[in-house]
């Protein structure tokens, strides 16, 4: 559309007219916004140009209720969380030159932030509270045997997982616990190891470069392949984000739900984006790296094992499509296109 096209239509941010240069909703509205209204940085704006924007009524439309109530509750406690630990740092930088929280001070600064440290474990216990309520979900308890329960109990504020590939290497994952899991629906089939196959697949989410940021959307995916996709936990074995981490979904040991036919005799590595025009990034390249080696070195993937995209194995299924995932990976030893 030429920029005349838009000088009677207003920006649905600001109401003023268009003249030039418009961010256009590919939704079903079809409306359209100024660059500057947007509230976009310099990279979200990039991303825009390649899977396009959409509007907050048509993201809202094509969501589930539930979903979006969740999402939108989520991200007010995160500016909850923002807010208060700015003005904690703001009164500690104000009130204490010297060690951070004045303990020569009991009267002072140091019971503000005890309060408040108080006030932000309260909100953390709050928020699982309410994710429970929001998704009806109760703890499920499997039991061995013995009566040993077979969940993971990694208390919530679990360290990031590193691991010494060697040469200086370090593989870090986050645990289950850590990206606020809920625990799986059922007792998980346990996998054949090693496993001969790697899958390489996307999310179709939008991608993310922060820890919080892959946090949210791994999250967001669990309660998507539960409550929509009636799974019985989230799909995928690990998930790769943009910030070079590794999330746990099901692991090494459990088998996975990511392509039917297959999931009992590979693990699957799950890309958080889009990638039909926009590659991984270095990071993401790198992690891959480095997992697939911790895999083969703890016996869970064969050493002579093939690496391969989701559409190779199952090229009708759209979901699957990623061809700049794919072809970063074309030149690799354990690459195949061959089902």
């Amino acid at each position: 559309m030429s920029s005349n096209e838009y000088t009677l239509r207003s920006c649905l941010k600001c109401g003023d007219f268009i003249k030039k240069s418009p961010l256009k909703c590919v939704g079903i509205c079809d409306r359209v916004c100024h660059v500057r209204c947007s509230g976009l940085t310099e990279q979200q704006l990039d991303n825009v140009r390649n899977i396009g924007w959409r509007c907050d009524r048509c993201i809202e439309k094509s969501q589930p209720e539930h979903m979006l109530k969740l999402q939108q509750w989520l991200r007010q406690h995160e500016k909850r969380l923002e807010a208060l630990e700015a003005g904690l740092n703001s009164k500690l930088n104000n009130s204490c030159e010297a060690p951070a929280l004045c303990p020569f001070l009991p009267h002072s600064i140091s019971r503000k932030a005890i309060i408040i440290t108080g006030i932000l474990l309260g909100l953390t216990i709050i928020m699982g509270a309410l994710l429970a309520v929001i998704l009806g979900k109760t703890p499920l308890k499997s039991k061995l045997g013995d009566g040993e329960d077979t969940r993971q109990s990694i208390p919530i504020n679990s360290p990031i997982d590193e691991v010494n590939i060697g040469g200086g290497l370090v593989l870090r994952y986050v645990p289950r616990a850590v990206w606020l899991a809920q625990p799986p629906q059922k007792e998980l089939p346990s996998l054949s190891l090693p496993v001969p196959m790697v899958i390489l697949l996307p999310t179709n989410s939008e991608n993310c470069s922060t820890q919080a940021q892959c946090v949210f959307k791994v999250r967001f995916l669990q309660t998507f392949n539960i409550e929509s996709e009636r799974r019985d936990d989230i799909s995928f074995n690990f998930l790769i984000g943009g910030d070079g981490n590794v999330y746990i979904g099901r692991g090494w040991d459990l088998v996975g739900a990511h392509l039917n036919g297959y999931n009992t005799r590979s693990v699957s590595f799950a890309y958080i984006g889009t990638f039909q025009h926009q590659a991984p990034s270095p990071k993401q390249l790198n992690v891959t790296r480095l997992l697939l080696e911790d895999g083969v070195n703890r016996g869970k993937i064969a050493p002579n094992y093939k690496l391969v995209g989701a559409s190779t194995l199952e090229p009708t299924i759209t979901q699957y499509n990623a061809d700049r995932l794919y072809q970063s990976f074309s030149n690799w030893t354990h690459w195949t296109t061959v089902n």
